[in-house]
């Protein structure tokens, strides 16, 4: 049996300003590196086997302070890589809903319909993201982290819960979030979902599913 460990990067200044990310290469801000070093210590009495991490920085810092506890290295997976927003990347959440009415609707009712211009859609990222999945499902028998991003994240849930992207929308994924599957007879199990337990010593507000 596979335990895989999907987490979601810490806090960036993007985050905080709903500024849509993308492959624009933010960096962890204080507060993401502080869930970042919480999580770790919540996951260092796992005994983890491999940890994946998208190569964008937030993922990447996510995935090497989890590491630090484990005597590993970060394996970097370039399909973990974050959504392309296209020409979406940079701008605010109202900006979005501003210049591109009826797309932003669109990607508000329909998720899976939408192709980013300049981007890619929800089904593009689910036939990079499920290759790495199959490849360590294939490799291991034990627990693997995969370190990723909001939608990457949201879209493999979807996937490994055997729902189409029309579902995006009814995950809710918070900053440092983590959601639990294991795997065995051919079928992936739900076993936790967006547990932010952990970050409670920060005593700040709920991290943001943005």
């Amino acid at each position: 049996m596979t335990e895989i460990i999907l987490v979601r990067h810490g806090e960036t200044e993007w985050n905080v300003a709903n500024i849509f990310r993308g492959r624009t290469d933010i960096e962890l801000n204080e507060t993401g590196i502080r869930q970042a070093k919480l999580l770790a210590e919540h996951l260092s009495k796992v005994k983890i086997d491999a940890i994946y991490s998208s190569p964008l920085k937030r993922a990447l810092k996510t995935a090497e302070i989890i590491a630090s506890y484990h005597n590993l290295d970060v394996d970097i997976a370039p399909d973990l890589t974050d959504f392309n927003f296209g020409n979406w990347q940079g701008l605010s959440h109202q900006e979005v809903k501003d210049k591109y009415k009826e797309l932003y609707t669109e990607w508000i009712n329909h998720p899976d319909r939408v192709k980013m211009p300049a981007g890619e859609s929800l089904d593009g990222v689910r036939k990079r993201t499920m290759g790495v999945v199959t490849t360590v499902i294939a490799r291991y028998g034990g627990t693997v982290v995969l370190v990723s991003h909001r939608v990457v994240n949201k879209v493999l849930i979807c996937a490994l819960l055997g729902l189409d992207n029309s579902h995006f929308w009814n995950i809710k994924l918070d900053t440092c979030g983590i959601t639990t599957f294991t795997y065995g007879d051919k079928q992936f199990i739900l076993t936790k979902h967006n547990d932010t337990s952990y970050l409670k010593p920060l005593h700040e507000a709920s991290p943001s599913d943005f």
